[in-house]
């Protein structure tokens, strides 16, 4: 049996946890040349979004499959080893990609 205060206190974890992340969102999204910030979970489902709904399910879905990828060539070159970060740039963009074990943080970003 779960009591109250612990409920509270979990719950109130969760919100600090959630009010940090907004923030992060926030400070990276305002850095100059950030055309958007995006974090998937493991199915490929965008949970925090600054870009538009069309660009958030195009890149979700495109960015997940890339970066399951990136980490089995990782791990098929080296079983010890583990993708920790992934940077694409093309001309017009660049994209920082950081998985981790539940979530996958994007960033999108002029090149500079």
């Amino acid at each position: 049996r779960v009591g109250i205060r612990s409920f509270e206190r979990r719950a109130a974890g969760t919100m600090t946890a959630v009010n940090e992340v907004e923030e992060a969102v926030k400070r990276i999204n305002s850095h100059k040349g950030v055309l958007g910030v995006l974090i998937i979970n493991n199915e490929g489902i965008p949970i925090k979004t600054t870009l538009e709904n069309a660009e958030t399910v195009q890149h979700a879905a495109l960015i997940t499959h890339f970066a399951r990828k990136a980490r089995a060539v990782v791990t098929a070159l080296d079983p010890t080893n583990e993708l920790t970060f992934l940077r694409v740039r093309s001309k017009s963009h660049e994209i920082m990609i950081a998985p981790d074990k539940d979530y996958t943080l994007v960033v999108l970003q002029n090149p500079a």
